[in-house]
């Protein structure tokens, strides 16, 4: 650094304030010292920083599945989220969600030198308290219903499955049939909640629900089974991904959306306006999920102890061309 502050003209203070990204420092001083930095090849030390400093300037996260859209749009969304408050993002997957394994990738993510934690948690592990976080790190936690123990950021599941299932009852379906998502799912048995609980406010009984992993390809299974009942006009599936699988059974058995048959997503996926038909969805702002995981790790951070709680992000309904009054209306 003094090489640098002698080759630029400044001080060592200056060259600190130019490295760090401080303001402060004017436009042509700054072009100096970077000229300088580049002369000398300087880099700064990351370690002895991160010893002056007591932060490393690094944010874990672990997840348990890279496999789902969701989790990897929320991962997109966090390194997004960190990159621009000047942290970097070291990701950790975790194959198999046991206490053990949480215990070892925390400890892992200690040796790696990071600040604070973000848990991506889709199943249900800390709500059944089948598993628990490590004390001592700051910690925020994606897709749960352990807000009564941890910082906890999620989408707003049940109200944009209420959004989905009014908008098919309020084009005059009699019942809405359910495409679940798998059963370990905390968001799949939240939205497959509020799917059942709106029709049940509505007066009617529910149809059993018809289950998938998340995937197309389960889509179109269920779907072969749903084309078969006519009593089927309208179907809330709890993803894009399968709801794509569903468009496609229900095109080979010959009953057309939406004159015939309505679907619902959810996620709204950048694929889904190009459906055929369009996809009517349940839109999720990612991006805002990941932003408030990220400054709720560093605000707790800052905090002597963590604050317990539950932040949802609002969903939007996005109608597009795959929904219509049923037959005959």
């Amino acid at each position: 650094m003094g090489d640098v502050a002698r080759l630029a003209g400044v001080s060592a203070q200056t060259v600190s304030r130019v490295s760090n990204g401080f303001a402060g420092v004017t436009d042509e001083t700054r072009r100096q010292v970077l000229d300088a930095m580049r002369e000398l090849d300087y880099r700064p030390n990351s370690a002895a920083r991160a010893l002056r400093r007591g932060e490393f300037r690094t944010l874990g996260v672990i997840t348990f599945s890279l496999s789902t859209l969701g989790n990897i749009r929320t991962l997109d969304a966090i390194a997004t989220s960190a990159a621009r408050e000047g942290y970097a993002v070291t990701l950790l997957p975790v194959a198999v969600p046991t206490q053990d394994e949480v215990n070892g990738a925390f400890s892992r993510l200690g040796e790696l030198a990071v600040d604070a934690v973000i848990v991506i948690m889709e199943t249900h592990l800390l709500d059944a308290a089948t598993v628990s976080l490590p004390p001592g790190i700051p910690v925020v936690v994606a897709d749960s219903d352990a807000g009564d123990r941890y910082t906890v950021v999620d989408t707003d599941q049940a109200g944009g499955a209420r959004d989905a299932v009014r908008h098919l009852l309020d084009l005059g379906h009699t019942t809405v049939w359910h495409l679940a998502g798998p059963e370990d799912s905390f968001a799949a048995q939240r939205r497959a909640n509020a799917w059942r609980a709106t029709l049940a406010e509505a007066g009617l009984v529910p149809p059993p629900p018809v289950r998938g992993d998340w995937s197309a390809e389960s889509g179109y299974r269920a779907g072969l089974l749903l084309a078969e009942r006519p009593d089927c006009t309208a179907v809330f599936a709890a993803n894009d991904q399968m709801a794509l699988g569903l468009l496609r059974a229900l095109h080979e058995r010959g009953r057309t959306v939406p004159d015939e048959v309505s679907v619902v997503g959810f996620d709204d996926i950048p694929e889904s306006a190009s459906f055929l038909p369009p996809l009517t969805t349940i839109h999720q702002d990612f991006a805002e999920v990941g932003r408030l995981c990220v400054e709720g790790v560093l605000a707790g951070m800052r905090r002597p102890t963590p604050e317990p709680g539950t932040t949802l992000v609002p969903t939007r309904l996005v109608s597009r061309r795959s929904t219509a009054p049923p037959p005959g209306r």
